[in-house]
């Protein structure tokens, strides 16, 4: 039976353990390097075992900060829609870099396709909103898509647009 911590291991042993700790996070998906250093120490890892066993799986290309980034980026735009503010927090709290994060929202995100994505929200969730007072619908809208991490005035903009298209749908 593997050992649940690292304690007691050493040499050989506890590289191979701290190995077995990251390899198992990244089944099934790729994680930041701090996410990975993180789930070592919780394991009792000695940090300077930890940073030579993460060292080594990035020279091999299996822990990937800026490849984890972009990942994370497309992933919760496409299922979440996102905005670039939350999308950045997000990355901050998983361990990437800030200018990495930066970077990367830079080339990954689109002012227009999140203005897109905001129209997409506001639609679905505007069925469950109808038959409620106007102004419980804009502030339930734009308070969702605040959540997400959308400027005030876009909110307010995509809200007022699909209400009004909603209004025409129903006349």
């Amino acid at each position: 039976m593997a050992p649940r911590t690292a304690e007691g291991l050493s040499g050989l042993a506890l590289e191979e353990f701290a190995r077995t700790v990251a390899l198992d996070r990244l089944t099934d998906r790729d994680r930041s390097r701090a996410d990975l250093a993180q789930a070592m120490a919780k394991k009792a890892v000695p940090a300077e075992v930890a940073a030579a066993v993460l060292d080594r799986l990035e020279a091999a290309g299996l822990v990937d900060d800026e490849r984890f980034a972009r990942s994370w980026v497309q992933s919760r735009q496409r299922v979440k829609g996102l905005a670039a503010p939350v999308l950045a927090m997000e990355l901050r709290r998983q361990g990437v870099d800030d200018e990495l994060a930066r970077r990367v929202l830079e080339e990954e995100t689109d002012a227009d396709a999140e203005r897109e994505a905001a129209h997409r929200l506001v639609q679905r969730k505007l069925r469950s909103l109808r038959g409620l007072d106007p102004s419980v619908q804009v502030r339930r809208l734009t308070g969702m898509l605040a959540r997400k991490g959308y400027a005030p005035q876009v909110a307010f903009d995509v809200v007022r647009a699909e209400l009004d298209a909603d209004v025409e749908l129903a006349d």
